[in-house]
């Protein structure tokens, strides 16, 4: 009795790269659908109950004219400038900097927010500087 080893080689590849591919393709089709799907929104439906960062809210530095929200996860910090009365568009800015890098920036004319900037700082402290229409606030090296 012979039998081809090809035959029953590619056979097994089948299966094997059917089995490889679910196990790729289920992780990513689940957070394709988290993305995709709506889910619950926030209570109260307003605009400041959800964040456009991740993590833990940790520091908010107010100003005349908005205030510089920052937020953090293990790795990263993620920093947001608000305008106090959103609705003109007007230059913002808002910057973060992780001690020995280089500041991630985001500047324009925007009617409500700039940002959201984010930098890894696993151990490492950040300076952050946020305005709105020529007020700003600066800090030092924070988080450390």
């Amino acid at each position: 009795m012979t039998t081809d080893p090809t035959a029953t080689g590619r056979r097994g590849c089948r299966r094997g790269r059917g089995r490889v591919l679910a196990r790729v393709l289920a992780p990513l089709l689940a957070a394709l659908a988290l993305i995709v799907l709506p889910g619950p929104g926030p209570g109260d439906g307003t605009a400041d109950a959800a964040s456009v960062c991740r993590g833990r809210p940790t520091k908010t530095y107010a100003f005349p004219t908005g205030e510089v929200r920052v937020y953090r996860t293990r790795h990263y910090v993620c920093a947001v400038t608000v305008a106090e009365r959103p609705g003109v568009r007007r230059p913002m800015t808002v910057s973060l900097q992780p001690r020995g890098g280089r500041p991630a920036v985001k500047s324009g004319r925007f009617d409500r927010q700039a940002g959201p900037v984010t930098v890894h700082a696993l151990n490492r402290c950040v300076r952050v500087y946020g305005a709105v229409a020529g007020r700003s606030t600066a800090t030092g090296w924070i988080l450390c």
